[in-house]
């Protein structure tokens, strides 16, 4: 089959490069691995899995053998490499079957996949392996397409699955991904091969596909060609009988007006869901996502939940959906919440066995605001993207099942034993100690440069996520280059700030709020240097020093903490001050009093939000000439002359000078910023820590 014959599913077989790949088997699933994965249509991220079976030489006889390799536990397959695989004997993964006590005791068959192992540098196998290994194909493709989980989930999924394919893509109904399930998949390929039906497939209820071929492009276009299919039979079929969704209920806003509305409820969803930890937010306003929560089915399909349980491992059992009228009373607000987090315990209570894990988070996931857009909320910014795209996957499943019959969810148990599955609580306990600023988020002003952009990496590096921001657009674009390289597209975003202008501090809040959810640390680290003598000194700099340095530092905090105090849970102001608020030098009239106003604003904010719980300190550099944007614009030349010496002579003047005779570097203001925000000095505020290398005139008395 030609590219041009698809239509709902890209064809990016690249014969040239396959060619590159021929007998390297393993390599050939690599690149169609890789091909489907980065298809958010065929699989979601990190869900699914491929494999193949071919030949190889036993290390210990020497003897060919039949190894399967197979995508490994937690990988992805559109980013999976030779090292995400898992290798296994396909003789001995069989013999387990000799071993099987039943359905009662499939978690016990994980830790016997490990006798299987060929390759003891492999990734650990996943649940499912034996789905694979039992399936006699070179070649096999799992994937949790939109289109085919439409029809698995739906009411007559078994029906038109037969029907649609004419009897050769198979049936088998629900079960939860193990031992037995791989069973019963090879009983429905021999029991239709009895009938004489050679099946290019196999449909799981609620679950996805599987296909197959002989060799690596057999099975990528087979799977293509069946998703396809599903794509098509659901387009023809749509709004036929009714409009989609059963039509609008709720108008839609202009995307103005629905971020205006998203980012001043975002940090009040934030608090609401942080009731146990701090997590991070991400908003989506798509059209998927507006024509399903604007819609009149709404109400009857949000509360049946996801049923692909790669679904709902990431969204919880089912959304919390707000009403648009309403999100403006905090009562509402927290009586809603308080009443789902009541029905998750109901849930927990009423399906838990004697052995299930105590109860998670009881907080929603996924929070549906007609109108507006859907909220997520998940332990960091990946998490909680990946949320939104799973229940946007979910979505397009119930679109579709609803298209061609009825819309139905995993029975709440099933969901339960999935969600609560001891194999699912092991990776769980398995996943890294947190870092000191996960669940955090950090705005420092003029962070694309100099100690800014210090400070802003050593946040990175602790787990915050950072808005870069600045004045210079180009300076600004390449900083968030160098951090998208360095910390991922998660970890960052970047928005123009003038700190001296309200209107554009709030557009970089909006921005930072319809990121993350919503600010933890403010960093008001954006700076200008002027040395003149009193006679020299002119109004208008006299005025550009205090709008950039005091009137700034109190707009950026006024418009942080109107976020904090919304989330409620209480937030850092880190303000960067100079050894110069307290130490008189010569031609500094205008600056050293600018940062003596900053010193002390810094201490009026620490005694008025100590009750928000918003703790407010300074950081005293001195001297930090290394990609600092101060020292452009005469400030070197001024201090060089009120020193009387040279500009290339003021480095080792200033390390002189110090107690300590250091030169102090952007990362040392970094540090000190830290240690205020990093959890050991939760109890510190309206304090000063000097970095200066010991400037015994600025010791504060």
């Amino acid at each position: 089959m030609s590219a041009k014959t698809f239509k709902y599913v890209s064809y990016n077989w690249d014969e040239a490069k396959a060619a590159e790949l021929a007998g390297d088997e393993v390599g050939l699933l690599v690149y169609r691995s890789n091909l489907l994965g980065a298809d958010l249509r065929l699989t979601n991220y990190g869900g699914g899995n491929t494999s193949c079976k071919a030949p190889a030489n036993d290390p210990l006889t020497g003897q060919t053998v039949e190894v399967m390799w197979v995508k490994g536990s937690g990988g992805d397959l559109g980013t999976m490499q030779r090292n995400g695989l898992a290798a296994l004997y396909v003789e001995r993964l069989h013999n387990l079957r000799n071993v099987y006590r039943g359905l009662e005791h499939e978690d016990e068959m994980v830790e016997l996949f490990n006798h299987c192992i060929y390759d003891l540098a492999s990734k650990a196998p996943s649940i499912d392996t034996p789905l694979h290994g039992f399936l006699p194909f070179r070649h096999i493709d799992h994937l949790h397409p939109d289109a085919a989980i439409a029809i698995a989930a739906a009411k007559d999924g078994e029906r038109i699955t037969r029907e649609l394919f004419g009897g050769a893509v198979g049936w088998v109904g629900w079960q939860r991904p193990g031992f037995d399930l791989g069973l019963q998949m090879l009983e429905c390929l021999e029991e239709n091969a009895r009938k004489g039906i050679i099946l290019r497939g196999i449909m799981l209820g609620s679950h996805g596909l599987f296909s197959w071929g002989d060799t690596a492009y057999e099975s990528y276009v087979n799977t293509l060609e069946i998703i396809e299919t599903c794509a098509e039979y659901l387009a023809e079929n749509e709004g036929k009988s009714r409009p989609v969704f059963g039509g609008a209920k709720t108008p839609e806003l202009s995307a103005q007006e629905r971020h205006g509305k998203a980012a001043a409820l975002a940090p009040v969803l934030r608090g609401l869901c942080s009731s146990r930890q701090k997590m991070i937010g991400h908003f989506s306003d798509d059209e998927r996502v507006l024509q399903f929560i604007n819609s009149n089915d709404l109400d009857k399909l949000a509360p049946l939940g996801t049923s692909c349980p790669d679904h709902f491992l990431r969204t919880k059992i089912a959304p919390l959906v707000l009403d648009p009228a309403k999100t403006e009373n905090r009562d509402y607000l927290e009586t809603a919440f308080s009443a789902y987090r009541t029905g998750y315990q109901e849930y927990y209570e009423s399906c838990r066995r004697p052995n299930s894990p105590a109860m998670r988070d009881p907080n929603p996931v996924v929070i549906l605001v007609p109108g507006v857009g859907m909220f997520t909320f998940a332990k960091d910014k990946t998490t909680a993207r990946l949320a939104a795209e799973y229940y946007a996957n979910a979505i397009n499943v119930m679109r579709g099942a609803e298209a061609v019959s009825e819309y139905t969810a995993l029975p709440r148990q099933e969901a339960f034993d999935i969600e609560y599955w001891l194999l699912e609580e092991a990776k769980l306990q398995r996943m890294p100690k947190p870092k000191a600023l996960n669940g955090r988020v950090a705005l420092v002003t003029g962070s694309a440069g100099g100690i800014g952009k210090a400070i802003a990496r050593k946040f990175a590096e602790e787990g915050a996520c950072v808005v870069l921001n600045d004045l210079n657009a180009e300076r600004l674009e390449e900083a968030k280059t160098e951090f998208l390289k360095a910390f991922g597209k998660d970890a960052v975003a970047t928005t123009l700030l003038n700190v001296t202008d309200a209107a554009s501090i709030d557009v970089a809040m909006q921005a930072t709020v319809l990121a993350f959810g919503g600010v933890d640390i403010v960093v008001n680290n954006a700076g200008i240097s002027i040395s003149q003598p009193l006679a020299e000194h002119t109004e208008e700099n006299w005025d550009k020093l205090y709008d950039i340095l005091v009137k700034g530092q109190f707009l950026v905090s006024q418009a942080g903490v109107k976020v904090m105090r919304k989330q409620g849970f209480g937030g850092d102001i880190v303000n960067i001050v100079s050894k110069n608020a307290v130490v008189a030098g010569p031609n500094n009239a205008g600056y050293g009093s600018a940062k003596a106003a900053q010193a002390h604003l810094t201490r009026l904010l620490a005694a008025e939000l100590g009750p928000d719980l918003i703790r407010v300190n300074t950081v005293n550099p001195d001297a930090v000439i290394a990609g600092s944007n101060i020292w452009s614009g005469g400030w070197a030349e001024g201090r060089a002359k009120a020193y009387g010496i040279t500009v290339e002579e003021l480095p080792a003047y200033y390390a002189k000078r110090t107690l300590l005779n250091e030169i102090i570097l952007p990362e040392d203001i970094a540090n000190a910023c830290f240690a205020f925000v990093g959890g050991l000095l939760n109890k510190s505020t309206g304090n000063a820590l000097n970095v200066d290398g010991g400037v015994a005139m600025g010791f504060y008395r």
